[in-house]
C-alpha cells in the first residue's frame, strides 16, 4: 500500500479519536495529532525529526480551522461571546499567532520537539492539579491583548486551539467561566487561521516537505483528521455527559506525559 494512502487512513483514524475526545473534554487535537502525525511521517515517509515537526504543527492548526469555526459558532448561539473579552484577546492571538509560527519554522526541528513535549507536561500537570481560580485583578484591555499574544505565541508553536492555555489565565483575571471558554473557541480559530497562513508563506519555498503540501501544511493529513473529528466530536460531547470527566483527564493527562518523554527520547 502506498504510503500516502496508509497516512490518510491513519489520519481519519485519528481525526474520529480526536474528535470524541475533543467532544468530551474540551481539549484541542493538536496535543494529540501533532506527536501522531509526526510518527506517521517519520516512519511511512521518511521525514527526519527536523523536518517533521514545523510539517506537524501546521497541519494540526490547519484541522483547527475547521473544527474550531463549528466550536466558536455554538458558543456563539449559547451567548458565550463577549465582544470585549474577545476583540482584545483576539487581536493579542493574531499577533502571538503569527509570531509563534515564525518562530516555530526557524527553530531547529529538535528543540522544537523538546519545546513541544515539555509545554505538553506543563498542561498536563494543570489538566491534573489544576484549579480555575479567579485573582482579584480586573482584566484591562491591555491585560486581554497580552493573555491573548503569549497564548497565541505558545499554541502556534504547539499547533493547538490553545483553549488549555487561555481558559485557566482569563478566569484568573476574573472573567466569567462561560465568557472564557466561549472566547478560547473563538480565539482557537484565529489561532488557527493566522498560524496556518505563516506557516504556509514560511514553508512555501521549502524543499524538505512531502509531496502534497502547502507550505508547510501536509494536505491528505488535513482532509482525513477533518473528515472524520468533525462528525464525532458530537459523539464525544454526548459521551461526556455519561462519563466521569475528571478521571478522563487525568488518564489523557497521564497518556500525554508518556508520549512527551518518547518525544524527548526520540521520535524515530
Amino acid at each position: 500500500m502506498e504510503p500516502m494512502v496508509v497516512i490518510l487512513v491513519s489520519c481519519l483514524l485519528l481525526g474520529s479519536i480526536v474528535g470524541i475526545l475533543a467532544g468530551m473534554l474540551g481539549i484541542g487535537g493538536g496535543l494529540i495529532i501533532v506527536p501522531a502525525l509526526s510518527y506517521l511521517l517519520v516512519h511511512f515517509l521518511g521525514m527526519t525529526t527536523e523536518a517533521v515537526m514545523p510539517v506537524a504543527i501546521a497541519t494540526s492548526l490547519s484541522t483547527i480551522i475547521f473544527t474550531g469555526m463549528s466550536s466558536a459558532f455554538a458558543h456563539y448561539r449559547l451567548g458565550n461571546i463577549q465582544p470585549n473579552v474577545v476583540l482584545y484577546t483576539g487581536m493579542g492571538i493574531a499577533v502571538g499567532a503569527v509570531g509563534g509560527a515564525q518562530i516555530a519554522s526557524h527553530i531547529s526541528g529538535e528543540m522544537l520537539k523538546d519545546v513541544f513535549a515539555v509545554l505538553v507536561m506543563l498542561i498536563a500537570a494543570q489538566m491534573i492539579f489544576g484549579k480555575q481560580k479567579a485573582s482579584d485583578n480586573e482584566a484591562s484591555k491591555a491585560t486581554l491583548g497580552a493573555v491573548g499574544s503569549v497564548a497565541g505565541t505558545l499554541s502556534a508553536l504547539m499547533g493547538i486551539g490553545g483553549g488549555a492555555l487561555l481558559v485557566p489565565a482569563l478566569v484568573w483575571f476574573k472573567v466569567n467561566i462561560r465568557a472564557a471558554i466561549g472566547c478560547a473557541a473563538f480565539c482557537g480559530l484565529v489561532i488557527a487561521v493566522f498560524g496556518t497562513a505563516s506557516f504556509i508563506i514560511a514553508g512555501l519555498n521549502e524543499t524538505d516537505v512531502p509531496n502534497h503540501s502547502l507550505g508547510y501544511v501536509y494536505l491528505p493529513a488535513t482532509a482525513g483528521i477533518v473528515a472524520t473529528s468533525m462528525f464525532t466530536a458530537n459523539i464525544g460531547a454526548k459521551l461526556g455527559q455519561k462519563v466521569n470527566v475528571r478521571v478522563l483527564k487525568s488518564m489523557l493527562a497521564c497518556l500525554l506525559v508518556l508520549v512527551s518523554i518518547r518525544m524527548i527520547l526520540g521520535i524515530e
